[in-house]
């Protein structure tokens, strides 16, 4: 077998039959077909169904495994799902997992390491009943000259994208070694041939004719008169004449005999015709017995009636048994047969009873990422099922739970498709304010927000949140989740000040209602850390992140990973934020190795950490391990979210400001500006950040010598801050501190000792004197001092300052060293995870 074998590759057909001409067709067409850069196409097998497409592909994938280091089947009718499909590989490719970069990352990923054939050269990916090639394409790696492609379809419009293989019926002479085979006993050449033409030479017919035979001893002739007897009939039922009369009546013998030998079994394949076409797990069933499924109740009581109905209908080859996944799979053209063969009133008794065990058998907790196998054969059944038109309560909460799951695995583009059906369906019969529908809201605003959609989702929230307030009132568990939700979507729009009166609110709720040691509780309060830090307010900041952290440690349930990481990251940044550089680098320290160790190095919690880390070293003079550590989270959230992600744009920051110190002004340059066009394309030209970028781009005009547009962008952002925040903020004392050095730059020592003197007081008074923006602003002061004559006062408070650097900071720190040489200082902003 190949080292990476895909657990979903079906079982050999050990009745496989002929087809020789085609699979050495097939092989050699893989191996020789080459476009002019010497890359083998694709290949796809395109024929109607029933043909036997999917058994050549399986047969393919045995017989030439010995060619392959790696063999993988993805499930292609629903586009959607095929990143999950892929993402499946990276551990075997030695990739960074889904739940660590989220699944069409992880797809990315692997079809990019298939395409450079690192580490993996030789490869068999197969993508069956693939529909439409517009929306496979993006999915298959090119490039790899001992990588294939093997395409399955009914499609014919494949030969403009690959190589195309027709697959068609049997000849007569492959239909007879077929019959032979399967039945296990002689069979006569004119028996055999009478009853291949009878069914056309229809494989899936044969099969289903030889296993009825084979199971009951019926002589092929009594066969034939039977499928002559009942096509007439079967012609008449609903939509059958859309499919060849034999398989038609082919599949309804079966189906008799079944029904024969036990009802329960027939039932249940009247079941499965409403799943999709992809592998049915087990454990639906084996979990159904109280999911209210009426028509499926006696079987679902009882295990012997259950698997001996599995095994008869397997013994009629009316479904496939996969023990190495717990799954059964039916063929797609059974299964409509069988749809078409009930009254609509039976149709929909079925496709309810599927909801039901569909929404019993999926695991109660949706975040858990242990549960992520289950969720992935379970989600390929929610839209050929007809679930999003369900409106059953236990349906309907199974079917937040599958958003909920999309969600947590970062599969947002799945999560928001099906929440907005779900959201059309939902609505439209139950209207806008039914509990089920605002909470599906509520978790499709989280989905629009981690898209990019901003506004979006502020707009859908700000919405939900009013409607919640009138129809749970406001101390309701979803409310109050809501809550958080909203106060979110005011940081994004730089709204600090609502936010945390917001946050406050929803604390003081919460903890009345769950006591403060409950998850919903922590993440208020870490939450409300969050804004008294956006608002300079680092000292109640720090408390309230202490107790999060803290109360978080001592838990015993209902916290997981990503909290740990979430949490323990934002107590070092405020730490750093507070003046306590070399203890947030210890902090800090801790937490990068929590996050490397737990959730590995490209989650995108693990990258924050490393930002925030590498700003703390930065402040502590640790250049080339700041860099080191930028440079990398930087280059990593870029590859796996884009320049336009919040995390990417917020370590863009952080690198360019790193390599401004390293004296690297033009890198630093490009950075800034990059920066500061995409903060003002996601936050507007007024957010506080968008302003923050600004003062970070003034810093490096005026280093490259043009101190006049220095000047010119930091009264900008010192009217904006000061607009958004008054006087008292650290980011209006930075703007005035920089704006100063502006002033001196271009000669106007008096204006900036004006501006100097005024920003020392105001800065004294918000954070106390020896708080080191206090301190930068003495130094500074004390230079224009004696730059306009006034040498005694500058001389002596610059005496004053170094005394309290002395008291304060380390005799290495570097702001202390850097106030020892008498140079002046400027501040630059950083940006935060809101």
């Amino acid at each position: 077998m190949p080292p990476i074998w895909g657990r979903k590759i079906p079982g050999r057909n050990r009745h496989f039959t002929g087809r020789e001409p085609l699979l050495n067709g097939l092989r050699k067409s893989l191996t020789e077909t080459n476009t002019a850069a010497v890359v083998p196409l694709p290949q796809a097998l395109q024929g109607l169904g029933g043909v036997g497409k999917t058994q050549l592909a399986i047969e393919y994938a045995w017989a030439y495994r010995g060619y392959y280091d790696l063999v993988w089947w993805v499930a292609a009718d629903q586009p959607l799902l095929i990143p999950s499909a892929l993402a499946g590989l990276t551990e075997d490719l030695k990739l960074p997992s889904a739940g660590s970069m989220g699944i069409e990352e992880a797809a990315d990923s692997v079809r990019d390491a298939l395409q450079r054939g690192n580490p993996v050269d030789r490869w068999l990916l197969i993508f069956d009943n693939a529909d439409d090639p517009e929306e496979i394409r993006p999915f298959i790696p090119h490039g790899s000259q001992d990588g294939h492609v093997l395409i399955t379809s009914r499609n014919s419009r494949w030969s403009g994208v690959a190589e195309t293989v027709s697959v068609d019926v049997f000849s007569t002479t492959e239909s007879v070694a077929f019959l032979r085979k399967r039945l296990r006993r002689d069979v006569s050449e004119s028996e055999a041939v009478h009853l291949a033409h009878e069914l056309g030479n229809l494989p899936l017919a044969l099969e289903q004719a030889a296993a009825v035979q084979d199971t009951t001893g019926m002589a092929p002739d009594e066969y034939v008169r039977l499928l002559a007897e009942q096509t007439g009939d079967l012609l008449q039922l609903g939509k059958s004449t859309e499919y060849p009369h034999t398989m038609t009546a082919a599949w309804q013998l079966s189906v008799h005999q079944v029904e024969s030998r036990m009802p329960e079994a027939a039932e249940v394949l009247r079941c499965l015709a409403f799943f999709g076409p992809d592998p049915i797990p087990r454990f639906v069933f084996q979990r159904g017995r109280d999911s209210g499924a009426e028509r499926m109740g006696t079987v679902l009581a009882n295990p012997l009636t259950r698997s001996q109905a599995f095994a008869e209908l397997a013994r009629f080859s009316l479904l496939r048994i996969e023990p190495d996944t717990g799954t059964v799979q039916v063929h797609r053209l059974v299964q409509a047969l069988l749809r078409d063969s009930l009254t609509p009133e039976e149709q929909e008794e079925f496709r309810h009873e599927v909801h039901l065990l569909l929404a019993a058998g999926a695991p109660t907790d949706p975040e858990d990422i242990s549960t992520q196998e289950e969720y992935t054969f379970l989600l390929p059944h929610v839209r050929p099922s007809g679930l999003t038109r369900c409106h059953d309560e236990r349906v309907q909460e199974f079917a937040l739970n599958v958003v909920r799951h999309l969600y947590r695995v970062a599969n947002w583009r799945s999560a928001r498709s099906l929440a907005e059906e779900f959201r059309q369906s939902w609505t439209a019969t139950s209207g806008d304010r039914s509990p089920f529908v605002l909470r599906l809201r509520r978790h499709l605003g989280d989905v629009l927000w981690q898209l990019g959609s901003t506004r979006e989702s502020f707009d859908l929230n700000d919405e939900t949140f009013d409607l919640m307030r009138g129809e749970f009132g406001v101390d309701h568990e979803e409310t109050l989740r809501m809550a958080l939700t909203y106060a979110t979507g005011l940081r994004a729009l730089g709204r600090f000040q609502d936010a945390m009166e917001q946050d406050a609110a929803s604390l003081a709720a919460l903890e009345a209602r769950y006591g403060v040691t409950n998850p919903a509780t922590l993440h208020a309060i870490n939450n409300l850390a969050l804004d008294h830090a956006l608002l300079s307010r680092y000292d109640t900041a720090l408390e309230l992140q202490q107790l999060a952290y803290l109360e978080q440690s001592s838990a015993r349930h209902g916290v997981n990973k990503w909290d740990v990481q979430l949490f323990w990251n934002n107590l070092a940044r405020v730490v750093r934020l507070s003046g306590h550089h070399e203890q947030a680098c210890d902090v800090g320290d801790e937490a990068y190795a929590y996050g490397l160790r737990e959730l590995k190095i490209e989650h995108p919690l693990t990258l924050a950490t490393a930002r925030d880390l590498s700003i703390a070293k930065r402040r502590m003079g640790f250049l080339d391990d700041a860099y080191e550590l930028v440079q990398d989270a930087h280059a990593r959230l870029n590859k796996l979210y884009g320049p336009d992600y919040p995390e990417t744009m917020a370590a863009a920051v952080a690198l360019s400001n790193t390599l401004r110190q390293l004296n690297r002004l033009e890198e630093a340059m490009a950075l800034a500006r990059d920066a500061h066009q995409r903060y003002k394309q996601t936050y507007g030209d007024r957010h506080p950040f968008t302003y923050g970028c600004q003062l970070n781009l003034a810093l490096l005009y005026r280093l490259r010598g043009d101190a006049k547009k220095a000047r010119e962008l930091d009264e900008q952002t010192y009217e904006g801050m000061l607009d958004q925040f008054g006087a008292a903020h650290v980011y209006t004392f930075s703007s005035t501190i920089n704006l100063a050095g502006d002033l001196a730059e271009l000669g106007e020592h008096e204006r900036a000792c004006e501006l100097g003197r005024q920003t020392l007081t105001g800065v004294r008074d918000f954070v106390g004197p020896t708080n080191g923006l206090s301190l930068s602003a003495a130094i500074n002061l004390s230079i224009d001092l004696r730059a306009i004559g006034q040498i005694d006062e500058g001389t002596e408070l610059y005496g004053q300052t170094m005394a309290a650097y002395e008291t304060t900071m380390s005799p290495t720190h570097p702001e202390r060293l850097h106030a020892a040489e008498g140079k002046r200082f400027n501040w630059d902003f950083d940006s935060y995870s809101l």
